[in-house]
């Protein structure tokens, strides 16, 4: 088997891909934003549920891939955390413009389809969302997914476009500004999905928290963490995909 990947043991042969942007969980690795409010420990066993349960999201939708982009290094790793259903691809280069840039390259190579990008940690994102991420694809060259601190939580194409995100990464300041101007330097058609946030401070715990309380379904290995979290229990456990 390639190195650079591990091949799902079956893959829709459908024209809609949903790549989800993830890192193995380590500490210092992920969510590093998190540091000052959390231990590592805490940090590692946070990231993998909100994996977890994004891996959960992701597979509840009919006639998509799921697959994972990540740094070569951590393809072994995330393989045998999401199973065999889910092909991990490593990226290439580094950093997440470079990863982004690798997901259409690879995944429109020698075909067109409907490719989104999606982060790890927006497992409370509606799943209608994603599916009408899909639709507006149809009719735009780019979907965009903005979040409410000027970043975006998700990116969407039919085709490699490899200048797209040149010096640019989900959930930066500038970072939904930085890929818009781009796009429509491209003469690229937009679409937007609806604004949501992700999860990069404590105080994105606290809103995550009180959603999730009311509706723990929606990403339940986070809720049980954010539970515990919500206490001021302990938390340091790792906790499984």
């Amino acid at each position: 088997m390639d190195s650079s990947s591990q091949s799902a043991a079956s893959v829709c042969s459908g024209d809609r891909v949903l790549v989800i942007m993830a890192k193995a969980p380590r500490a210092g690795a992920v969510k590093t934003r998190l540091a000052s409010s959390l231990t590592a420990e805490a940090v590692i066993a946070f990231y993998r549920c909100l994996l977890g349960d994004t891996l959960s999201l992701a597979r509840s939708l009919s006639d998509v891939e799921v697959a994972i982009m990540c740094p070569g290094l951590d393809v072994s790793e995330l393989a045998q955390l999401a199973g065999n259903e889910v092909r991990v691809v490593a990226q290439k280069g580094e950093g997440l413009a470079a990863g982004l840039t690798s997901v259409f390259a690879h995944f429109t190579e020698n075909r067109q389809r409907r490719v989104i990008a999606f982060n790890s940690d927006s497992p409370h994102l509606p799943a209608r969302v994603l599916e009408n991420a899909f639709k507006t694809l149809s009719a735009h060259d780019v979907v965009i997914g903005p979040t409410h601190d000027g970043g975006y939580y998700l990116v969407g194409s039919k085709a490699s476009h490899p200048t797209l995100f040149a010096n640019d990464g989900m959930g930066t300041s500038n970072a939904l500004g930085g890929l818009t101007s781009r796009a429509r330097d491209l003469d690229l058609s937009i679409g937007f999905a609806e604004p949501f946030y992700d999860i990069d401070v404590a105080d994105d715990l606290t809103r995550l928290a009180d959603e999730l309380r009311l509706a723990p379904s929606k990403a339940p290995r986070t809720a049980r963490w954010l539970r515990d979290w919500d206490r001021g229990a302990p938390h340091t456990g790792i906790g499984d995909l």
